[in-house]
């Protein structure tokens, strides 16, 4: 092996080692033990996963900035605890939940992770669910519950953008984190 192919190899690998470590830790916990055999069977079948099925690559240079990490998962858990309990709520009282809908939003990021995160966090928080997403118009459609009139719907519209942006601040490049601040002001939503 030559150095020239040597370097994007270890260019690869470099990129594919927080995948190559969460594989081998949910191959671990997928067990139950953690053990030499199961660490290093881990590690073989994650290699054999990656270069057997290697992912495209993830274009839009993210980065991981603590304090807007700290933010977005304080929010979030904060989303699910709120979420969960009204939710709860919603099923155990007598008048159960009087209406859901649907709604659109825009949004302003266009990187396929941010609106992967964007989508996955708005799914798991109790009440929502992301039923579409049109990755060229940027738009992602939700079933939410318990809507009792338009207000609510902003609410829960200013709500996608507002986790947005967390996520955007917390995992954007630069360029993205920038492109925020003049969208923030013109609040496009879409019906």
């Amino acid at each position: 092996m030559s150095a020239e192919s040597a370097a994007p190899a270890a260019h690869r690998l470099r990129h594919q080692l927080p995948l190559l470590v969460w594989l081998v830790l949910v191959w671990n916990l997928l067990w139950g033990t953690w053990s030499w055999a199961n660490l290093l069977s881990g590690v073989a079948i994650a290699l054999g996963v990656t270069l057997l099925l290697p992912l495209p690559p993830v274009t839009g240079g993210s980065r991981l900035r603590p304090l807007p990490t700290l933010s977005f998962l304080g929010w979030f858990v904060l989303d699910l605890i709120g979420s969960g309990a009204l939710v709860a709520w919603q099923t155990v009282r007598p008048s159960g939940i009087d209406r859901s809908a649907v709604i659109t939003v825009q949004l302003r990021t266009d990187s396929d992770l941010l609106l992967t995160i964007v989508a996955e966090s708005l799914s798991l928080v109790p009440g929502s669910m992301v039923i579409d997403m049109d990755r060229e118009r940027r738009t992602i459609s939700l079933h939410v519950l318990h809507v009792r009139d338009s207000g609510d719907v902003e609410r829960q519209r200013a709500s996608v953008l507002k986790q947005e942006e967390r996520v955007v601040r917390a995992f954007g490049s630069p360029e993205e984190v920038a492109a925020l601040a003049p969208a923030r002001s013109t609040g496009r939503v879409a019906t």
